[in-house]
């Protein structure tokens, strides 16, 4: 999976590397309905440990962002399988 790293130089991985740190600060620092979800563990593997200022938008105002982002899924994506679950709903084991 991770092969194309074993060709970069060492300039091509320091770019990479700053390019994904630059990424995840930036879901990091996102607020409101940019934010996604909260991922501390993602946020936690930066070298920097902060305690992130976030800001989420009311219920009502987080719903319907909720239902546009399902509804968007379903244009962008109409084939994508469904995952029929609740959340916090344990994934029954492969075993």
């Amino acid at each position: 999976m991770d092969d194309d790293l074993d060709r970069m130089s060492r300039e091509e991985l320091l770019t990479e590397v700053r390019r994904l740190r630059a990424g995840i600060r930036e879901h990091r620092d996102a607020t409101g309905h940019d934010l996604g979800w909260h991922h501390p563990q993602l946020w936690g593997l930066l070298p920097e440990q902060i305690e992130p200022e976030i800001a989420v938008p009311p219920w009502p105002k987080f719903l319907r962002g909720c239902l546009r982002y399902r509804e968007s899924l379903e244009r962008q994506r109409p084939d994508a399988a469904v995952f029929d679950r609740e959340y916090g709903d344990q994934v029954p084991s492969s075993r």
